[in-house]
């Protein structure tokens, strides 16, 4: 068995019942064999051994109050993985499928996407099972300020800074903001993603799904292809996927189909970005209502997908962006993206695309950008809140946006470049894992055995 292997094997045994966590871990090891062969050095340090176990690992109890009186309990988690290139960086997580497992998986990938941004940001990740569907804003304030009247003690501008994910956007984040600032009696930028009224960078909530387009952008020119007038599909409708979707449409390409939760709408003549805003952030309804003022888009409900299927993924297009959730495009969906010619996949969401998945639309000569990469234009942008409180500064919109084009392009050429190197090919997946992974890995040995 190899060293690799043997690593797997042993973290299998050690967590034996955490899929996401193995997921990633194996993707990332197995990728970065090239360069583990040439630098025997990371071995005899036991980079391995050491970066695949978190620096600290907070699991706590959540009680709060519903509307009606009654008391709720949800789990509380915050991984922080890895401080080696500066402090804790990572988002929280409200959705009933966090546990232990998922929050070990994105603090894991966020080490090496952080480490992509060339930024000094350490890799963390944290959430509850708590569902804010449903749920009136006072009880998701009451749900915040219980959360962060144990998170408090762990986190700092300087220690640990959390920002949004699935389920946490700026309503969230300023209710933990400010259950923050009552208990420890300090204004510091402890968390990003805030309101520009208050310390929040412009573009922060365009950030993630801007900067996919941007690697996309870099990623098809570099292949002689252009976005402008390519057919887009993008999963979701959250954050990410309609700004995502908003870039694309600002860059000439044509949007035709979308999800949530509940089903698909499909647009043949583009979609309608604007009532898609309408529908999710001012009424917070399902995309069943667009079809009422479009009446020529198709709706496609959830409940009537065949078993293991997205049915968005059979929609004919040029560029597929998923957008939503973990492990949501399997090898049936790419076999059924390359069968009516798609000719890129842009991972949004983190590990979106199963392994199995990768490796078909890689054979297929499809190209391929992987999550760590073309998403973390969010954190990158995150980082530079970060910069703007420390400096008490306020950069305008332009000025971050040029800036996160800057980034997002060097992440393309870097990941590219170690693919080259290491790997004598254009293969993204590696070139993004090693380059994250050899940067962490330096500043490990030099930081001695801690």
């Amino acid at each position: 068995m190899s060293y690799i292997q043997n690593i797997i094997e042993n973290l299998k045994i050690s967590y034996p019942i955490q899929n996401e966590f193995h997921q990633a871990v194996t993707e990332v090891l197995i990728s970065i064999e090239p360069i583990l062969k040439q630098y025997p050095i990371y071995q005899e340090h036991k980079v391995i051994e050491r970066i695949i176990e978190p620096e600290r690992e907070i699991y706590f109890r959540v009680s709060w109050v519903d509307d009606k009186g009654c008391i709720q309990v949800n789990k509380g988690y915050r991984v922080e993985f890895s401080s080696v290139l500066g402090p804790y960086k990572g988002g929280l997580r409200f959705h009933p499928s966090v546990n232990e497992s998922i929050m070990k998986f994105l603090g894991f990938e966020q080490i090496f996407k952080n480490s992509l941004t060339g930024l000094m940001l350490g890799g963390a990740k944290g959430g509850s099972n708590f569902d804010p569907k449903g749920k009136s804003d006072n009880e998701i304030m009451r749900f915040c300020q219980s959360y962060m009247s144990e998170l408090f003690r762990h986190i700092g501008a300087k220690t640990d800074v959390p920002a949004g994910d699935i389920g946490v956007g700026a309503k969230e984040i300023g209710y933990l903001f400010g259950m923050y600032k009552k208990l420890v009696n300090r204004y510091d930028g402890v968390l990003t993603g805030k309101s520009t009224r208050w310390g929040g960078s412009m573009a922060r909530k365009e950030a993630t799904g801007y900067g996919i387009v941007y690697f996309a952008k870099n990623l098809l020119e570099d292949n002689g292809l252009f976005l402008e007038g390519k057919r887009c599909i993008v999963s979701g409708s959250g954050n990410v996927a309609i700004y995502t979707m908003e870039k694309l449409l600002l860059l000439g390409a044509k949007v035709i189909a979308c999800s949530d939760s509940k089903g698909i709408i499909h647009d043949e003549h583009g979609i309608d970005l604007e009532l898609i805003k309408k529908i999710k952030d001012e009424n917070r309804g399902s995309l069943e209502e667009y079809q009422v003022s479009k009446p020529n888009s198709k709706y496609i409900a959830a409940e009537s997908y065949p078993e293991n299927r997205n049915l968005i993924w059979s929609i004919p297009c040029d560029i597929a962006f998923p957008c939503a959730t973990q492990n949501e495009l399997n090898i049936n969906d790419a076999k059924e993206l390359i069968k009516n010619g798609v000719k890129a996949v842009i991972e949004g969401a983190n590990m979106p695309s199963t392994p199995d998945a990768i490796k078909e639309l890689q054979a297929h000569n499809v190209l391929f950008a992987p999550s760590k990469a073309a998403n973390a234009g969010g954190v990158a942008t995150s980082g530079f809140e970060m910069a703007q409180n420390a400096s008490m500064q306020k950069w305008d919109f332009d000025e971050v946006e040029d800036k996160l084009s800057v980034i997002m392009k060097n992440i393309y050429t870097t990941s590219l470049e170690n693919a080259k190197i290491f790997d004598n090919s254009s293969n993204l997946v590696i070139g993004a894992n090693i380059a994250g992974f050899k940067k962490v890995a330096d500043a490990m040995i030099e930081q001695g055995v801690v």
